[in-house]
């Protein structure tokens, strides 16, 4: 017969069980609640870093290593200095960066990549986009991905935004271009990408991301961007 838990076993569990929560628990707020936002202030939009309060809430890293090195991206566990002086670990993705184009037809028609992505288990529509090359310019590499993904080269490519693709663990950044006078020359996708390019009405990307069908953040950002861009030009 099994032996029956004390009261001493179950206790013992007991602890050892917190011990591995708190030992994987690294935000520290969540184990030492002195911190509050206090109420909400209805002011003008003031960005990172220039509201005075915003030191108040800086951690400072203190030592930085590679838990994992891939072949596109790393993972870092930093360890951290808290604005109350206590220490937390964060894990965060290094990404060398990339870039996206939101390229557009004289007939008001939106160039999309079909692409199996593995992460997803499904295919995604997207628009054209690629990594940075270490100390590419991203124009060029706008440039660049945009021949070599949907064989189209473009008379102008203007800057649209950075985004951040998740602040939350990953520190990547799309540079997001805009490129018309869009003629086919041919395309040359990378060894490893199998992709079919479609024109699609700009009008349906919109409806499509507005319903919720695109979840692609960059597609999403980009087509958003020609709708409010759109809107103020009345076009």
């Amino acid at each position: 017969m099994d032996k029956v838990p004390t009261f001493d076993d179950v206790a013992a569990a007991s602890d050892s069980m917190a011990d591995a929560v708190e030992a994987f628990t690294y935000d520290g707020e969540r184990l030492f609640g002195d911190h509050v936002s206090g109420e909400p202030r209805r002011r003008d939009l003031v960005l990172g870093g220039e509201d005075p309060r915003d030191a108040l809430l800086e951690e400072r890293p203190q030592t930085e290593d590679v838990l994992f090195a891939g072949r596109i991206f790393n993972v870092n566990r930093l360890n951290v200095r808290l604005p109350n002086d206590r220490e937390s670990v964060r894990d965060v993705v290094r990404h060398p960066g990339a870039v996206a184009i939101v390229a557009l037809t004289d007939d008001g028609r939106i160039c999309l990549v079909r692409q199996y992505r593995t992460a997803l288990g499904r295919v995604t529509v997207e628009i054209p986009a690629g990594k940075l090359d270490p100390g590419e310019d991203p124009l060029a590499c706008a440039t660049r991905e945009l021949r070599e993904e949907t064989g189209m080269e473009a008379d102008q490519m203007a800057f649209l935004t950075t985004i951040a693709t998740s602040v939350g663990f990953c520190d990547e950044l799309i540079h997001i271009y805009m490129a018309t006078g869009l003629h086919f020359v041919a395309s040359n996708p990378d060894d490893d990408e199998f992709i079919n390019v479609d024109l699609v009405p700009l009008s349906e990307l919109i409806d499509a991301v507005l319903d919720g069908r695109i979840e692609d953040c960059k597609t999403v950002t980009g087509a958003l961007i020609c709708d409010a861009v759109s809107h103020r030009l009345d076009i």
